[in-house]
């Protein structure tokens, strides 16, 4: 009898310690907390379409730090190269809080927190697959800005270690709705007209594709809006969310100087002066070479993004329909005689009327300060063929 007491002594005992040994993991598991970090856009281009980054706050060692997945080497003797070539490798790195939020607070940027609403073992299994990205040998990768950057990969990180896609409602403006339309809904917030310009020269057809509600996470607050209204295991993807800095209100800079504008002045002074013949022929021949010789320059760079680089947005460009790189070598022969100059302009002139007709209904939305351009080659081909 005495012996059976000991044996059950000994099995209590050692269902206790389980017990306990068990509660504590648990307890030690839920001090975790991981949010998600989104950062309002700042006056630079840069940063005008704003920032994401994970939070993970472990009470058991009393520690607070953010991934972030959106930091490159500025110093990289190669940078400017492997810009331009889309070959621009981005890292993951570490942070603290504090230290992180003390940028933002320097540049005036407001950071949002939702608390992602994940049991224990998946916060730990997200834990681990965050430190295991910040490794020497896994944190690099090959940045793309609409498909994979430092805001998508958030999203794919957590839909790998729950095993199901974000299923979130609308978070879309409208039907419809390209990639091109959600980058200038910021660019135009942000009255950076000359950056909207430069973007939509670059950026062929490609830019113009229907988004779907997963491809507009690749912009922050659009990760933020599909996680508010995200459910998960029937429940709220977030539990909670903070207000870490307000958001601060960013001058729209409203000047009259637009593209549009300036390229429209450009067009109807043209104009006017070139049936002004005599009077302005000198101007004329120098205003005729800078403009072709910038043309051909530009579509030669547009070429070159298309064929020479990495980046998949830069592809399948209708802008080469007014930037020609034929206009390069064309705009050095000007003052020759030779019979196929003149049936050169003859094709331009031509070639520009159909694009002016097509002009919106081509497969990629064209800036409109373009149009005045496309009117100034317009004229000054139907001069060139004349003369």
């Amino acid at each position: 009898i005495y012996q059976n007491i000991s044996c059950v002594k000994r099995l209590l005992f050692a269902f206790l310690l389980f017990t306990f040994y068990f509660s504590s993991a648990q307890s030690d598991s839920c001090s975790i907390r991981i949010s998600l970090l989104t950062c309002t856009p700042g006056e630079e281009l840069y940063s005008t379409f704003g920032h994401s980054a994970f939070r993970v706050v472990d009470s058991s060692t009393n520690t607070d730090i953010v991934f972030n997945y959106g930091t490159f080497d500025f110093y990289d003797p190669d940078f400017y190269k492997k810009f331009i070539q889309g070959k621009l490798l981005y890292f993951v790195a570490t942070d603290s809080l504090p230290s992180f939020l003390l940028e933002y607070e320097y540049y005036k940027r407001g950071v949002t927190e939702q608390v992602l609403n994940l049991s224990c073992p998946e916060k730990l299994t997200l834990l681990s697959a965050l430190y295991e990205n910040a490794k020497e040998e896994n944190k690099y990768y090959r940045y793309d800005f609409n498909y994979d950057n430092c805001t998508t990969r958030l999203r794919d990180i957590l839909e790998k270690i729950t095993r199901q896609k974000l299923q979130t409602k609308n978070i879309l403006p409208h039907t419809g709705t390209t990639f091109r339309n959600l980058i200038h809904e910021y660019l135009n917030k942000g009255g950076q007209h000359w950056s909207k310009l430069g973007i939509d020269i670059l950026l062929g057809s490609p830019l113009d594709k229907k988004v779907t509600n997963s491809e507009a996470m690749f912009l922050p607050d659009y990760l933020m809006m599909a996680f508010d209204s995200a459910a998960y295991n029937g429940k709220p993807l977030v539990s909670e969310k903070n207000i870490l800095i307000n958001a601060f209100e960013n001058k729209k800079s409203n000047t009259l100087f637009t593209p549009f504008v300036l390229f429209s002045i450009l067009f109807l002074v043209i104009c006017v002066l070139s049936f002004l013949k005599k009077e302005w022929v000198n101007f004329f021949n120098f205003f005729d070479f800078i403009f072709f010789l910038i043309l051909g320059l530009l579509g030669s760079l547009l070429v070159f993004m298309w064929l020479g680089t990495n980046h998949a947005m830069c592809k399948n460009n209708f802008n080469l329909l007014w930037a020609l790189p034929s206009h390069l070598p064309i705009a050095f022969l000007l003052f020759s005689e030779k019979v196929w100059v003149k049936k050169y302009f003859s094709i331009i002139f031509y070639l520009t009327l159909v694009l002016l007709a097509a002009w919106f209904f081509l497969p990629q939305q064209l800036n409109i300060a373009l149009l005045p351009v496309a009117g100034i080659v317009l004229v000054r081909s139907y001069f060139c063929k004349r003369n």
